[in-house]
């Protein structure tokens, strides 16, 4: 499956669009808000269409966005540390086996042995 697609608050499109109005390039607030120029002009043209009742579907903050996205990488990693210290205590417990093992039939031999 292929990545979410991103959603912006009504917020961030109309200060990305008021920005353009204030004389800043396409270019430059495309690269500020981390969106393709084209999505600037759609949402420009869409304010000036439909006005108050432009984007009125649901959006998500970028930061909102961010942090999931910090907590899924931390998730993750966690779940990689946990299988590894899994690992690390199976060997451990092999070892003492073993060991418990081994100090099992040195004892009987030595005790045979006298």
């Amino acid at each position: 499956m292929g990545p979410n697609r991103r959603k912006f608050t009504r917020e961030f499109k109309e200060a990305a669009v008021r920005r353009l109005e204030l004389g800043a390039s396409v270019a430059e607030v495309a690269r500020a808000c981390e969106v393709n120029a084209n999505v600037l002009h759609r949402w420009r043209r869409e304010l000036r269409e439909f006005g108050s009742k432009a984007f009125t579907g649901p959006g998500r903050n970028r930061a909102e966005e961010n942090r999931i996205a910090a907590l899924e990488r931390k998730v993750g990693q966690q779940a990689v540390e946990i299988d590894f210290l899994r690992g690390c205590l199976q060997h451990v417990e092999e070892q003492r086996r073993l060991q418990a093992l081994t100090t099992r039939g040195s004892s009987t031999r030595t005790s045979k042995s006298k």
